[in-house]
């Protein structure tokens, strides 16, 4: 992984020159050490996880932070929650000076709160994920991002053809995830015994320590429950009955999952709306490569021949969207949409770009009676225009304002650096 650019870097450096400190959150083992290791020689950074850097901060963290006042990052912060309210006391001193702090956080919602509460209006916020296709490709502008943000017009982007090679490879990112240890490591044995460590130490270790009253043993069959459920509406009645717990437990376990970064709560889009819609939420595993690990996928076959396949890759695909809307530092939310007719859209992103639906199809050829729900959303929301994610082999229009687009080409080739 070392080496490996993110496309987060440019928004990092952006917030770096407009605000005094940066918090980089996301998911145990995305990244975050690494990216920090990539900062200038100038950057001081300590690791709570370290026991001699623990000591060193927790001490007397007021005087810590006089003694480094400037460039200096603080890795797993929400183990010290008092270097909170001594991070707002130092950059209150010198208000004005920007760039001085970086921290980061795994899943904890005391660090949210904590962030929320003592560094209001001082702090910016990045969410890292695990690897994108196109971070694992060094395709690292996020170009239907920037198209959907009206940065950059439809004629504007990149139309090469995909290659064979670029859609094998595109196979093996959805088969194993984006997180990096996958990346380090191309062994099918290898890959299974990290997820399953994973698994335990994200139960064992973070659920247990954060929810320390939780039942850890049903939360851990709802756990094995969320393979399933990904891509579906969401029953919290279903699940409270197959689970044996009340609907409002079920509701406590799916923001756990959301929260820790394990999860993508979608809620349904009921504005503006024009006919009865279903308004119960949508979710998705956030890594395609955790979700076959807990459906027992090890193969590109076992995927393609499983019926969930197609959920899978409508999962993967949103979440490359979002990661790249993210990486822009672009303001928007994000829902599904399903009438009691049936028709649907997969995704809806609504923002300062205006509305912009999103329909994703596995296969290369797409006919028109297969886009009939979003030519129906589109004409009733007056969308200026519409995105079809599929395989085709280059970029096409459907109707007007009604793009196709190859999912190998959301990014394309740029050079980042810190």
């Amino acid at each position: 992984m070392q080496g490996m650019d993110r496309i987060n870097k440019s928004l990092l450096n952006e917030l770096l020159q407009l605000f005094p400190c940066v918090a980089i959150i996301g998911v145990r083992q995305c990244g975050k050490t690494t990216l920090l290791s990539q900062l200038p020689k100038n950057w001081e950074k300590f690791d709570l996880e370290k026991g001699s850097d623990l000591e060193i901060v927790s001490r007397d963290p007021d005087l810590f932070l006089r003694l480094h006042p400037n460039q200096t990052a603080i890795d797993e912060a929400q183990l010290l929650p008092e270097i909170f309210s001594s991070l707002r006391v130092a950059i209150d001193s010198d208000r004005k000076r920007k760039g001085r702090f970086i921290i980061t956080g795994s899943s904890s919602p005391e660090l949210i709160t904590n962030i929320s509460e003592s560094l209001a209006g001082r702090v910016a916020i990045i969410e890292l994920a695990p690897f994108t296709f196109g971070e694992t490709q060094k395709l690292l502008t996020p170009q239907v991002g920037k198209l959907i943000s009206n940065l950059i017009t439809i004629d504007e982007l990149d139309t090469s053809s995909i290659s064979a090679k670029r859609l094998k490879v595109q196979h093996q990112y959805w088969l194993r995830g984006g997180y990096p240890e996958q990346w380090l490591e191309n062994n099918q044995r290898f890959s299974k015994l990290w997820f399953q460590n994973y698994v335990k130490t994200y139960l064992n270790r973070d659920i247990l320590r954060l929810f320390p009253n939780l039942n850890h043993r049903k939360f851990k069959v709802f756990l094995q429950m969320l393979s399933n459920l990904s891509g579906t509406i969401i029953n919290y009645s279903n699940i409270a009955r197959a689970l044996g717990v009340s609907q409002p437990t079920v509701r406590e376990y799916l923001n756990i999952a959301h929260g820790t970064f394990i999860w993508r709560h979608i809620p349904s889009y009921e504005k503006n709306a024009l006919k009865r819609v279903v308004k119960h939420p949508k979710g998705y595993v956030r890594d395609s490569g955790l979700l076959h690990f807990f459906l027992h996928l090890h193969s590109e076959n076992d995927l393609l021949s499983h019926p969930s396949f197609g959920s899978s890759w409508e999962g993967m695909v949103i979440e490359e969207l979002i990661r790249s809307l993210d990486s822009l530092g672009t303001s928007f939310d994000y829902y599904h949409y399903r009438t009691s007719g049936g028709a649907e859209v997969d995704l809806v992103l609504e923002g300062e770009f205006g509305l912009v639906p999103v329909e994703i199809k596995y296969g290369q050829r797409v006919t028109l009676r297969e886009l009939k729900g979003i030519r129906g959303f589109m004409n009733d929301h007056k969308c200026k225009f519409g995105l079809v994610i599929n395989n085709d082999e280059k970029i096409c229009q459907y109707d007007e304002n009604l793009y196709g687009i190859p999912f190998a080409l959301l990014n394309s080739a740029h050079k980042s650096s810190l």
